[in-house]
């Protein structure tokens, strides 16, 4: 089979009824008119020339199209006009499917005669359209979801948009059963940067790319992951506007051999749209049934001509409200009995953020240069500001703030301005009644008018019911790629390429204090911000061979170099600073109350900086047909990093044609994940629920001297061998099912130990050799390669089209379920009651229990689109099976065992015009919750935080479209 270089997409054999692709990633069908200029030729020149000159996406069968003469083509016709003159009085015709999909095939092959006329475009893809093509796992010929050796989900951007979601991160995970999504409601940086989970692996085994290129990763590390991301460091997928998108392909199996570090459980490609005219403007609003989370969006989309090429740029804005799920905490409605009229209710807060304003924008274009090379770029630039809830401070127990740490009695923390055994003394207050504002000792200190009153200060004057802090920050991220590619002396192809990607995350805190610095302590604070910056270098050749085999062999080698950085910027001084009531242990004088901005303490100028590694990485990858019926192909890669050293993996898949219908797919790969930047460095304290109550907790880098005294080891890299088996079985276009079994082996997975107690005399030993912060913790954790796992599942997706009384169905069900075990764990030395060193476990029975159990074993996704006339009606059924959470990783006995959920979808769309279109839809149409948390009154969240369901029940929407 011969081959032509078409805007440097390739022409190859798709499917096994030998179809040929001539693919320029464009829309798949379009209105306007295009010029023409084909003169009468054979019909597989001409048909590539079509696709060539309209700049889309074109399935025809090869071998037909080569004996027989397709006429000439002059002059302006829309697709469907132009196809219908070029073929006219051939054995071939076009026909058009009910997505509006333009497919050629032999004239007796056409289901019915005449081709259907299209529709308007607003949602009208209707599922898994075979004719759809993906550039993902492949360095060869873009590949549809049947012809493809590993599991593939290619989405296109309509069906992706139709549900309330307004975050694309949330609308992927509501089409992809294996892709789970937690809320994040108090989950410290992890609610501005929400992990996603694919095939039960944490956030950064996930590898995100943009048109086929590496994205950068977050600047944000989860902290506190919900047990399974615990300290991972992910892309953020939010930061991409949903209107920008073409189609996503989901390759769901390990890559790292193709495309390196993080591709474990598999990759995302998101293909952005390249229309060269035409565009949209949509909006959307909706609210959830409680009467809260009101949210609208706004998109505009417009394809513009850049001479022979294209300019397509995509706007989103959107806002969102905060949602409450909570109920009144036992302790703050204990407090509120007693006569306390100053305890909010609820005193905090579980539901969405608060999203004050969502900025975001794409842009695509591609330019040929001449015949044979074209220049392209591309990027991304979003900003989101959002804000959300903390842990209540109880005005009688929150230590450091309200009670004084070192007191073996309850005893209320009071600054004494002149100080400890200078001029007026302060009282002592003991907490032992039930509100300590009635103590007479209390209300002396609380009446300024004295001089006692004036001298001594509690937090308890200003926050007489305690106080709950307002967590949340800016995230900044933008990406720029730049490239050319083409073909040299037509056999090599090439592709250069240059990117640098860019996230930045600012903190912010409301209603808290550094106690520390008393009664001249701001209520506000910035707390500093974290940063990542990425560069990356591509150059990749391929070419076919024929000759080799019975079909070409396909040839792909490159080369990648890329710098990473991560940055730590210090917070104002008012977030870190050690006020004059400062705790010291080792004074007799210490006032007692804690360092820092109360929840999230500032980053300190010692702990700023910026860290950077940088990498290099060849590869080659072969594909080959070794007989008619069985393809294999085969990659390898050698990666080496500038702080650990060097790793080489490799993959094969095979896939063998059995019959007409019946194809079997396999793979083998070994993969990595490299430590990052961040994990490597990052110093960050945050306050945690423990099974003591709420304590600070410090994650320190392996390096730090106070974790290298708990035993702490530099990172390494992940490992992992990932084997997949499956079959498809293909009827035809309308009719089409894959399974796939896969099984990845990984060790040395990098995360948070879990909290580690520091004793006494742990404390007393760090300060004796000169961490001064030592004496600011209760725990700490470290990063380490803390333990290995086995993760299994099976992935089903069927697809189903048909005709019923004149209206068009399109059903699409795909069910996941995975299972994960923790195969071993290290041990990290640590003293006991006491005092004698043993050896304890890296992760708490619950922590484990989270590593295996909290995403559900079982998901399935249903989707039935129906269209009749000017009318669409989508279905979606989804059920998530049970899952175990550890309330608030708290490790306190508060394990909740959730039962499955089901959940159902709809949207009824109403093309008024062919430009004009509105649809009515409700996400959770039943208005169904997960089941009630039976702790519900420890911490006031009335549903269980890391529900796959969520937690905010049903939404109801209202969106309109309006195309030109």
């Amino acid at each position: 089979m011969r081959k032509t270089l078409l805007r440097l997409s390739l022409i190859r054999v798709l499917t096994a009824a030998s179809f040929c692709a001539a693919s320029y990633t464009a829309p798949v069908f379009a209105q306007q008119k295009i010029d023409f200029d084909i003169p009468p030729q054979s019909a597989d020149a001409a048909l590539t020339e079509f696709a060539k000159q309209a700049n889309t996406t074109l399935l025809f069968p090869y071998e037909l199209a080569e004996k027989v003469r397709a006429n000439g083509l002059t002059g302006s016709f829309t697709l469907q006009e132009g196809l219908l003159q070029l073929l006219r009085g051939t054995a071939l015709a076009v026909q058009i499917d009910a997505t509006g999909m333009l497919t050629v095939k032999a004239v007796n092959e056409l289901k019915t005669p005449p081709p259907r006329p299209p529709r308007p475009r607003v949602n009208d893809d209707i599922g898994f359209s075979i004719e759809r093509i993906a550039i993902v796992g492949t360095r060869s010929a873009p590949r549809s979801v049947v012809e493809s050796p590993v599991p593939l989900d290619i989405i296109a951007g309509d069906a992706l948009q139709a549900q309330g979601s307004t975050d694309v991160l949330t609308m992927l995970a509501g089409v992809v059963p294996s892709l789970n999504v937690n809320d994040q409601p108090i989950n410290d940086a992890a609610s501005l940067v929400r992990p996603a989970n694919l095939r039960g692996m944490a956030a950064d085994h996930t590898l995100v790319l943009l048109n086929g290129k590496r994205r950068h990763r977050s600047a944000v590390i989860t902290f506190l992951g919900g047990g399974l991301s615990d300290g991972a460091q992910g892309p953020d997928i939010s930061v991409l506007p949903a209107g920008a998108m073409r189609q996503v392909e989901v390759l769901r199996d390990g890559a790292a051999a193709q495309y390196g570090s993080d591709a474990i459980a598999g990759v995302i490609n998101f293909v952005l749209d390249n229309r060269r005219e035409g565009g949209y403007i949509a909006g959307k609003t909706g609210q959830y049934y409680e009467g809260d989370g009101e949210s609208v969006q706004l998109q505009a989309n417009t394809g513009l001509a850049l001479g022979d090429g294209f300019f397509n740029i995509t706007a989103e804005y959107q806002q969102q409200n905060a949602t409450s799920r909570s109920v009144q905490r036992s302790d703050a409605l204990a407090l509120t009995e007693t006569g306390n009229p100053y305890v909010t209710d609820p005193s905090q807060i579980w539901g969405a953020l608060d999203v004050g304003s969502d900025m975001k924008l794409a842009f695509n274009a591609g330019m040929p240069l001449d015949d044979h090379t074209e220049l392209y770029f591309f990027g991304t630039a979003a900003r989101r500001a959002v804000d959300g809830g903390f842990y209540y401070r109880h005005p009688h127990t929150r230590l450091g703030v309200f009670s004084d740490p070192e007191s073996p009695e309850n005893k209320l923390l009071v600054a004494d301005k002149d100080g400890i055994g200078q001029g007026i003394s302060c009282p002592d207050i003991f907490i032992t009644g039930a509100n300590v504002l009635d103590n007479p000792a209390y209300q002396l200190i609380a009446d300024n008018s004295t001089p006692t009153g004036a001298n001594c200060f509690a937090f308890n004057e200003w926050f007489p019911g305690g106080f709950t802090p307002r967590f949340g920050g800016v995230i900044k991220d933008g990406s720029l790629f730049a490239g050319i590619r083409g073909e040299l002396n037509k056999h090599w192809l090439f592709d250069l390429s240059g990117s640098v990607g860019y996230s930045n995350v600012r903190f912010r805190l409301e209603n808290t204090v550094n106690p520390s610095l008393g009664d001249a302590s701001p209520l506000s604070f910035s707390p500093g911000a974290v940063s990542q910056v990425e560069r990356t270098v591509n150059l990749d050749f391929s070419r076919f061979y024929d000759g080799w085999t019975s079909k070409p062999a396909s040839v792909a080698v490159g080369f990648e170099w890329r710098r990473e950085t991560y940055g730590q910027i210090a917070g104002d001084e008012a977030s870190w600073v050690e006020g004059p009531f400062a705790n010291d242990a080792s004074r007799t004088d210490s006032a007692g109350f804690s360092v820092g901005s109360n929840g999230f303490p500032g980053y300190q100028p010692m702990s700023a900086g910026h860290w950077s590694r940088h990498n290099w990485a060849m590869y080659a990858d072969l594909e080959l047909h070794l007989t008619e019926d069985l393809q294999v192909a085969t990659a390898l890669r050698g990666e080496h990093f500038s702080d650990f050293g060097s790793t080489l993996d490799g993959k094969i898949n095979l896939r063998y044609v059995l019959n007409d219908v019946i194809s079997f797919r396999s793979s083998l790969s070994t993969g990595f994940k490299a430590p990052t930047v961040g994990q490597s460095n990052v110093i960050n304290i945050t306050t945690a629920y423990a099974s003591s109550g709420l304590e600070d907790q410090a994650t320190l880098p392996p390096t730090h001297p106070i974790s290298v005294q708990l035993g702490a080891e530099p990172l390494t890299p992940e490992e992992s061998v990932n084997g997949s088996v499956g079959l498809v079985a293909f009827w035809d276009e309308d009719f089409y099912l894959t399974m796939d079994y896969f099984n990845i082996r990984l060790q040395d997975r990098i995360s948070t130990t879990s909290a580690i107690p520091l004793t006494d005399s742990d404390i007393d030993l760090l300060l004796s050799q000169g961490n001064r912060e030592a004496d600011n913790f209760n725990a700490i954790k470290f990063f380490a390669n803390d333990f290995d796992t086995e993760t299994q599942g099976i992935d089903v997706v069927v697809n189903y089209r048909f005709d019923v009384a004149g209206i068009t169905h399109a059903l699409t069900t795909s069910m996941n379920w995975t299972d994960t075990k923790v195969k071993r764990l290290s041990a990290f030395p640590q003293r006991n009651r006491d005092g004698e060193v043993v050896l304890v476990p890296s992760l708490t029975p619950q922590r484990v229990r989270m590593l295996e159990d909290n995403l559900p074993a079982v998901r399935v996704t249903s989707t039935l689109k129906q269209h009749w006339q000017a009318w669409s009606l989508l279905w979606r059924l989804k059920y998530y099976g049970g899952f175990y959470e550890d309330h608030v990783d708290a490790a306190a006995d508060m394990d909740i065992n959730s039962g499955s959920m089901i959940t159902l979808d709809t949207e009824l769309s109403w093309h008024y015009s062919e430009n004009l279109t509105f649809a009515l839809g409700a996400s959770n149409l039943f208005n169904t919750y997960p089941d009630r948390n039976p702790y519900s009154e420890v911490v006031g969240a009335l549903y269980p935080p890391t529900a796959p369901s969520g937690i905010n029940g049903g939404f109801y929407y209202l969106q309109s479209r309006y195309d030109f």
